[in-house]
C-alpha cells in the first residue's frame, strides 16, 4: 500500500479541485460548452477532407478555410430556402394540434381497432387518451411550444459566429491542442492517453460522419417518398425521420409515427396511412440493405443488444438527447476501459508503481 505523504495529498486536492473547477464552468457556462462539442465534432466530420485536400498540395490553412465556406454557405442557403418552409409547416400542424382534434382522430382510430377486435371494450381510447394527454402535456399549449421551436431556429444564428470560428481552429490547431494536453500526463502514462485518445478520435470520427451521411439520405429519401405518395408536410417529416433515424431501434419507429400522426391530422382520415407506412418501409429497407453495412454497421463496435439497453438508459437519463448521445458517449467508456484494461496487463508501471523501474 502507498505511503500517504504531503505530496500526494496536495496532488489529489490538487485533483479534486481541478475536477470541480471545470463541474463548475460546464454548469455555468452550459451553451459555449455545447458550442464547443458542435464544434468538435464538426472537426471530426471535416477532418478527412482537409487532411485530403491538404495532402493534394493545398495549404492547411487554405484548405479548412475553403471548407468551412463552403459548409456555411451550404448552411446559408439552408437557412433561407428550407427553414422557412419548415417552420411554415411546422406553424400549419401547430394549428391543427388541440383535444377536439385528437379526439377526433383517437375515435377513428378506436373503431378500425374494435372492427378488427371485437373483445376490445368501447371507449378504452377515447375516454382515457384525452385526459392522460392533459395530465401529461397542456396540449393547448402545443402550438404556442411548436413556435418556440421555431425560434430555436433563430437562436442557432447566435452560434454562427462561434460554431465555425471554434471548427476552424480545431481542424488547424487539432496537433498542437492535443500536444499540450499530452504534456500534462504522466511520462509513465503517456503511451496509454496518446493511444486511447487516438482511438477514441478515430472512433468517433467514423461514428460522426455514418450519422451525418445516413441522416442526410435518409431524409432526403423520406421527403421524396412522401411528397409522392401526397403528403403536403412531406419537407417537414423527412427532416424528422432523418435526425430521428440516428437514434437505432426506435429512429425508425418515430418515422413511421410521425408519418402515420401528421397524415391522420393533414387528411383527416386514413387514406395517406398505407402510402407513408409504404413510403417509410422503402427507406428502411434502402438503410437497413445499403447504407448501414455500407457506411455504419461497425462504428460504434457494441453489440446490438447492449446498444438497445444503452440508448434506453439515455432516454431515461436525458429524452431524446439522451438517446442521440448515448452511443458516443458508450462508445467513449468502452474504448477508454479497453485501453486501460490492456494497459494494466501489458506495461509494468500500472503494476508496480512503487518499483524503481516505474518512477
Amino acid at each position: 500500500m502507498k505511503n500517504i505523504t504531503l505530496e500526494r495529498v496536495i496532488k489529489s486536492l490538487l485533483g479534486l479541485a481541478g475536477v470541480a473547477v471545470v463541474s463548475y464552468l460546464l454548469f455555468r457556462y452550459g451553451t459555449l460548452v455545447g458550442y464547443a462539442i458542435v464544434a468538435m465534432i464538426f472537426s471530426y466530420i471535416l477532418d478527412p477532407l482537409v487532411n485530403r485536400m491538404q495532402s493534394a498540395g493545398m495549404n492547411r490553412t487554405f484548405s479548412i478555410t475553403l471548407t468551412l465556406s463552403s459548409l456555411v454557405l451550404i448552411l446559408v442557403w439552408i437557412s433561407t430556402n428550407v427553414i422557412p418552409i419548415v417552420a411554415n409547416q411546422m406553424v400549419e400542424l401547430a394549428t391543427q394540434l388541440n383535444i377536439q382534434n385528437i379526439q377526433n382522430i383517437t375515435q377513428k382510430i378506436e373503431v378500425r381497432l374494435t372492427e378488427k377486435f371485437t373483445f376490445l371494450p368501447d371507449g378504452i381510447l377515447s375516454n382515457n387518451l384525452a385526459a392522460v394527454l392533459e395530465d401529461l402535456f397542456d396540449v393547448g399549449e402545443i402550438p404556442s411550444a411548436l413556435s418556440n421551436i421555431i425560434g430555436i431556429f433563430t437562436n442557432i444564428f447566435s452560434a454562427a459566429l462561434i460554431i465555425p470560428f471554434a471548427t476552424f481552429f480545431f481542424l488547424k490547431d487539432g496537433t498542437k491542442i492535443r500536444r499540450d494536453i499530452l504534456k500534462l500526463v504522466p511520462n509513465k502514462y503517456f503511451e496509454t492517453t496518446l493511444s486511447l485518445i487516438d482511438k477514441i478520435e478515430s472512433r468517433l470520427g467514423l461514428y460522426f460522419r455514418g450519422v451525418m451521411l445516413q441522416s442526410l439520405i435518409i431524409a432526403f429519401t423520406s421527403w421524396v417518398g412522401l411528397s409522392i405518395v401526397g403528403l403536403n408536410n412531406s419537407l417537414s417529416v423527412g427532416i424528422a425521420v432523418g435526425i430521428a433515424n440516428s437514434i437505432p431501434y426506435f429512429g425508425p419507429i418515430i418515422g413511421y409515427i410521425l408519418s402515420i400522426v401528421v397524415s391522420i391530422i393533414e387528411i383527416g382520415n386514413f387514406s395517406l396511412v398505407l402510402p407513408c407506412i409504404l413510403a417509410i418501409l422503402a427507406v428502411q429497407i434502402l438503410d437497413n440493405v445499403v447504407l448501414q453495412p455500407l457506411i455504419f454497421s461497425r462504428s460504434a463496435d457494441i453489440h446490438p443488444v447492449a446498444i438497445l439497453f444503452i440508448i434506453m438508459i439515455g432516454a431515461e437519463t436525458a429524452g431524446i438527447l439522451g438517446m442521440l448521445v448515448a452511443v458516443p458517449i458508450a462508445t467513449i467508456i468502452k474504448i477508454t476501459f479497453n485501453q486501460i484494461s490492456w494497459s494494466f496487463n501489458n506495461y509494468y508501471v500500472f503494476r508496480a508503481g512503487n518499483s524503481p523501474e516505474a518512477e
